[in-house]
């Protein structure tokens, strides 16, 4: 999990998967304080480790070790057109400065497995990412379009990419009928996580 914040993913990915090991980097001190104190109060903590880097830094050392892992997951700082703020930990977290998807891409691939998958979300209008992805030989397999609403326009769009070229599933997913009336779809993606859904 690059970039994991309070460690949310991480822990999303515990709950659901059966992975011997979930590793987060986290280059901000005291998101990654949150997360280890996260990972250490959830049922999973044995299973989390958080590592307080920077994801080059971390890529070198795994590749180093020649490990890799089967999948790989962010939702990386993804503005580039909007003024950044005087709150530098928030800057780090939204703005592409504190890490471009040039150097993102670069240290996914120094530890993605030959089979493994790169999962990320970013704002729609950043889809060039995939073509800059396939120049890093990754490429997309999946993608899902996400609106708030029927009536909004497409906000989000989750990409799934891997070392080989098979095609590309294409998904679609809207949130909300109305303000906090969510569909049938967004309901069954998400129920597994909320107390009350």
């Amino acid at each position: 999990d690059i970039g994991s914040g309070t460690g949310i993913i991480s822990l999303m990915l515990a709950q659901r998967a059966d992975a011997m090991n979930i590793d987060a980097v986290e280059i901000d001190e005291k998101a990654y304080e949150q997360t280890v104190e996260n990972f250490e109060q959830s049922d999973w903590g044995d299973r989390l480790y958080c590592y307080n880097t920077t994801l080059q830094e971390f890529a070198d050392e795994i590749a180093e070790e020649e490990e890799t892992y089967d999948l790989i997951v962010t939702n990386p700082p993804f503005y580039t057109d909007e003024f950044e703020s005087d709150d530098t930990a928030r800057n780090k977290a939204r703005f592409t400065s504190s890490l471009t998807f040039e150097e993102l891409l670069s240290g996914v691939v120094k530890i993605l497995s030959l089979d493994g998958t790169f999962a990320l979300i970013i704002p729609f209008k950043e889809e060039n990412f995939i073509n800059l992805a396939k120049t890093k030989g990754l490429f997309l397999s999946r993608v899902c379009h996400v609106q708030g609403n029927a009536a909004s326009e497409i906000k989000r769009s989750l990409l799934e990419f891997s070392f080989h070229s098979l095609g590309i599933k294409k998904e679609h997913l809207i949130i909300e009928i109305e303000r906090h009336q969510y569909t049938k779809e967004y309901i069954n993606l998400t129920k597994g996580f909320y107390l009350k859904m």
